[in-house]
């Protein structure tokens, strides 16, 4: 459970959903209505479900000396139930005014897994956190502990783990291990709430010639060589830049270095790498050239303005005939 205390000792943390959770959870739901004073469930009430505030509020009363929540519009609770199932409700939850909710079961909860498994990933999370917080509290007013509560924060505990890997997987692309758009939009949120830039410079890398290795040598040997250029990208990272694969033969990185001296020289290295690796080949090519776009990051920019400068850059690589990069502020050798 999870809400405001309106009495007790101390204030609990707010459960508020996002605008995109609420969306996500209003569209999958089913909408209760409560009159003032009615029980929305017991305590000691098995069930599944969890609720969404949308108007008015709702009061968790845990009994006796125990504080009282009140959850009001955008907040949510009853989340264990939900999360493990049959759960004994350990409240009174009832409205103080006229309300209404939004209930979710588990098969409504499948279904938003298969809409949208990052922002329900996102959502789990930060749910499991409060529900184990607010529940050890719990335990510690009523000085004992509860076995079957011990067993549910050990399946929360497997299933955050394993939601963990969840997003994981679905941030990367199967066929080269580096991030895909998913997961580039989800590290770029990320840097949004937490304040941070995601780096100095943009990279956009873009394969020369790759068509013609696909309709030559085949799909294999086409998917071989993005492996190739995406091991190239890998080595030259530092442990805090980021890699993607836009899709098909495009690449992106984002590099932390301390001026445009630094990226040229990030992108400079790249490009001897997949060059190295191009005097190697054999008859089929495992690698290929590449062309390299360069836009340094400005504070007050986003990332359609990062992509946008970039891009340009890598048009005009391409243009001069590509295995080159171009843009930013590189050295002479640069577009040698």
């Amino acid at each position: 459970m999870a809400g405001v205390a309106v009495t007790g000792a101390r204030r609990l943390e707010h459960a508020v959903l996002s605008a995109d959770e609420l969306a996500l959870f209003s569209s999958f739901g089913r909408e209760r209505v409560f009159g003032p004073g009615e029980l929305v469930f017991g305590r000691g009430q098995i069930m599944t479900q969890m609720y969404v505030c949308l108007e008015g509020e709702v009061d968790l009363d845990f009994g006796r000396d125990l504080i009282v929540k009140r959850i009001g519009p955008g907040e949510f609770f009853g989340e264990l139930g939900l999360l493990i199932g049959d759960h004994a409700r350990s409240a009174d939850a009832r409205a103080v005014d006229a309300c209404r909710l939004i209930e979710l079961d588990h098969d409504d909860f499948e279904r938003l897994v298969k809409q949208d498994p990052v922002l329900v990933a996102h959502f789990l999370r930060g749910a499991i956190v409060r529900v184990v917080h607010s529940e050890q509290s719990l335990i510690h007013q009523l000085r004992r502990r509860n076995h079957e509560l011990e067993l549910a924060l050990e399946n929360l505990d497997t299933t955050s783990r394993l939601l963990d890997q969840s997003e994981v997987l679905a941030g990367t692309d199967e066929l080269t291990g580096l991030h895909n758009r998913r997961g580039l939009a989800s590290y770029l949120q990320a840097c949004r709430h937490s304040g941070d830039r995601p780096g100095l410079g943009l990279l956009l890398i873009d394969c020369d010639q790759f068509k013609r290795v696909n309709d030559r040598y085949g799909h294999v040997a086409g998917d071989h060589v993005l492996q190739n250029v995406a091991a190239a990208v890998r080595a030259q990272m530092g442990a805090a830049d980021f890699a993607c694969r836009l899709g098909g033969d495009e690449f992106c990185v984002l590099v932390h270095a301390d001026g445009p001296a630094e990226l040229g020289r990030f992108a400079e290295d790249l490009l001897g790498r997949v060059r190295i690796e191009l005097a190697r080949t054999g008859d089929i090519p495992h690698i290929c050239p590449v062309s390299i776009g360069m836009s340094l990051l400005d504070a007050d920019g986003s990332w359609s303005d990062w992509y946008a400068r970039a891009d340009h850059a890598l048009y005009e690589a391409k243009r001069q005939g590509g295995n080159r990069l171009h843009g930013g502020d590189p050295s002479p050798s640069a577009s040698a």
